[in-house]
């Protein structure tokens, strides 16, 4: 890499000068965006980029890049005038499109819109905690796949993060775990200007930045001036000279530097500077050129074109080598980074979904969550789970789990008390590639990870939450631990498959069904509570992938009513539906254990199901309002719209009305 003797005074300032014109240029034109850090974190974001990032802008996908996070992402300025100067497909016209409809310059850095944007950023400390995650990934796949003489796994991950971020709990629940782990390859960037939205942040943030990392198990660089180049060369190289910590280096900067009235003002951070600010800026800065106008030797210096070809070159030459030596783990890290799962596993699904149909096992769907996981992951080793100091109640261990620990690799991640930290750190193990995360905790407790969960589906990644005890069925603990909101407004964020199965082979379905979606994120809902097994026929198992099936039809063909139900309330619609027929009304009963999957149904499909002009009652102990748009007005819900209590399952089912003979009287109401 460069070092900075390559580089005079006046092309170094030429290069960070470029970065924050094109900052103020872009923010000016949208009337929209965050000038201040972009201009702040110049000398630094060349510094790193051009002498230490080992990238290749023709393939932003080469699997062996260093990560960088942009976890500031309000400053989005700063990664697309870093992409666009380094050479990345993102032309002059993106960066003028800054802000707009469609362009591949969001306001925040979107991961799939902008190529080498590694994850979407912007709600804060979430950048930070996927970075977590990346860096962790790569120290698995370095566990399992690199060989004596031949690291084909061994980048570095990058971070950029401001005081927000570390103001963000989240922040402290990923970067604690971070040194427990030993993260060596994760080098950060703490852009230390003072200032936030609402100004000096002394008022309300004065933490020992240092000192707190250092507690965390941290290497950490204090008091480096974030604008002196040779400063920021030598921290980065004391980083990276220590391998078994992540390291912290905390920059001094000035918010928005370069702005000769407004730097150092949180005026600069998140709003545009003006004309006249602007006009004033650009001789202060050396900078003589029109608004988005880069003179050809400042491109020249930053492209990394070249330069990246040379290093992925490099790479596919060890990796020809490796893959002479280590056919059988060339072949496997290519299927893993290419997201493909392996050649026999529909066969192996459909034997796992035999068995489990075979045993007719009435058990807590929890623990037929475990028994799905014991069936299909010995032929999936990408998979990688986890729990939220809950595996003995989530029951997400696996007898081929090994735990990670700061001198180990393996497959098994004990997160702690750390439900939001443990979900973006799962976005990013698998927005690094190579990786399947899931991980768990109480139902109850999705609400602290409930942002992570919202940009997993945003960023459309294959990523499968685990969430147990799942209802008022959880008894004695009481209402701070009974979900009854929870699953509804689960399934209210978009590109989310939200699975409630209700029985063992429901349970393997919807884990085979996570597994296989590329295309976005999956909740999967268990029970505490045992759920008695239902018999089907090899159609009917098959139907459980579309989200909602005829699980019993009525009992002469010509359903009166019908009965839709998910998880522990499908027992209860089975027994309803028996004594309804001793009573001579006959219903269907409809098991819809993924409405998501069920609404993308044709609807053809959809009717064949759910019958118009049949008038319907959804079970479901949880709040009424969801089942609306399935039972209509004329329809009725068997649910619950208050708080659970503290006392036994059986009580607190039969209070609340989730009993046959409630069911029965629902049914009879709407006839």
């Amino acid at each position: 890499m460069g070092t900075f003797k390559d580089f005079d005074a006046p092309v170094f300032k030429d290069l960070t000068s470029a970065i924050r014109a094109l900052a103020m240029d872009a923010v000016q034109k949208a009337n929209s965006g965050h000038p201040g850090m972009p201009m702040g974190m110049a000398e630094i974001a060349e510094v790193l980029w051009i002498h230490h990032l080992r990238h290749n802008p023709g393939n932003p996908e080469w699997v062996d890049r260093d990560r960088f996070v942009l976890s500031n992402g309000h400053g989005s300025m700063l990664i697309y005038a870093l992409l666009h100067l380094t050479g990345y497909d993102l032309p002059m016209e993106e960066i003028k499109r800054f802000r707009q409809f469609h362009s591949k310059t969001p306001g925040h850095p979107e991961y799939g819109y902008t190529p080498g944007v590694e994850t979407t950023t912007g709600p804060l400390g979430q950048g930070i905690t996927n970075a977590v995650g990346m860096a962790l990934a790569e120290k698995v796949l370095a566990a399992e796949f690199n060989r004596p003489g031949y690291n084909i796994v061994d980048h570095y991950t990058y971070v950029f993060l401001g005081d927000g971020c570390l103001m963000e709990g989240i922040s402290h629940e990923a970067c604690s775990l971070a040194g427990t782990l030993g993260l060596g390859k994760l080098i950060c960037f703490y852009d230390d200007n003072g200032i936030s939205i609402d100004g000096h942040v002394e008022g309300w943030f004065t933490d020992d930045t240092p000192k707190r990392f250092e507690s965390y198990g941290w290497h950490v660089v204090p008091n480096v001036n974030g604008h002196d180049p040779e400063a920021i060369e030598a921290a980065i190289e004391a980083a990276k000279q220590v391998n078994n910590k992540p390291s912290m280096i905390c920059c001094k900067t000035v918010i928005g530097l370069g702005s000769p009235n407004m730097a150092n003002t949180h005026s600069v951070h998140g709003a545009a500077l003006g004309d006249v600010e602007i006009a004033a800026t650009r001789p202060h800065i050396g900078w003589h050129h029109p608004p988005f106008e880069i003179p050809q030797e400042v491109y020249s210096a930053w492209d990394a074109k070249a330069k990246g070809q040379i290093l992925e070159t490099e790479w596919n030459q060890k990796f020809a080598e490796y893959a002479e030596k280590h056919p059988a783990e060339a072949a496997e890290f290519n299927r893993r980074m290419a997201g493909d799962l392996p050649a026999n596993w529909r066969s192996h699904v459909d034997g796992v979904i035999n068995q489990v149909n075979a045993k007719a096992e009435t058990i807590a769907s929890r623990k037929a969550s475990q028994n799905a996981i014991e069936g299909l992951a010995p032929i999936l080793p990408e998979l990688i789970g986890g729990s939220a100091d809950l595996a003995g109640s989530n029951l997400t261990l696996w007898s081929g789990s090994k735990g990670i620990s700061q001198k180990n690799g393996g497959n098994y991640v004990y997160y702690g008390v750390r439900e939001f930290g443990m979900s973006a750190m799962m976005n990013g193990l698998s927005l690094h590639g190579g990786l399947i995360p899931y991980g768990a905790t109480f139902l109850m407790f999705s609400e602290y990870a409930r942002n992570a969960l919202r940009m997993a589906a945003l960023m459309k990644i294959r990523n499968i939450f685990v969430f147990t005890h799942d209802s008022i069925g959880l008894g004695e603990d009481g209402p701070t631990h009974q979900p009854v909101e929870q699953t509804a407004t689960l399934r209210y964020i978009p590109n989310m498959d939200v699975w409630r199965p209700c029985d063992t082979v429901e349970s393997t379905v919807s884990w085979a069904r996570a597994i296989e979606r590329k295309d976005g994120p999956s909740i999967l809902i268990f029970s505490r509570q045992n759920l008695p097994f239902q018999k089907r026929d090899t159609a009917t198992i098959k139907s459980i992938d579309k989200g909602g099936y005829v699980l019993s039809e009525a009992g002469n063909g010509k359903a009166q009513a019908i009965l839709i139900a998910t998880g522990s309330e499908m027992g209860l619609a089975m027994n309803a539906q028996k004594v309804l027929a001793e009573e001579g009304i006959h219903v269907r009963v409809v098991s819809m254990p993924c409405t998501n999957v069920f609404d993308r149904q044709e609807p053809s499909y959809k009717d064949s199901v759910l019958s118009k002009g049949v008038k319907r009652v959804a079970i479901e102990a949880g709040v009424t309002d969801f089942w609306r748009k399935y039972v209509g007005l004329e329809g009725a819900v068997v649910g619950m719209d208050t708080f659970g209590e503290s006392a036994p399952a059986d009580v607190l089912f039969k209070h609340f009305g989730f009993t046959v003979e409630n069911v029965v009287k629902t049914v009879k109401g709407i006839l």
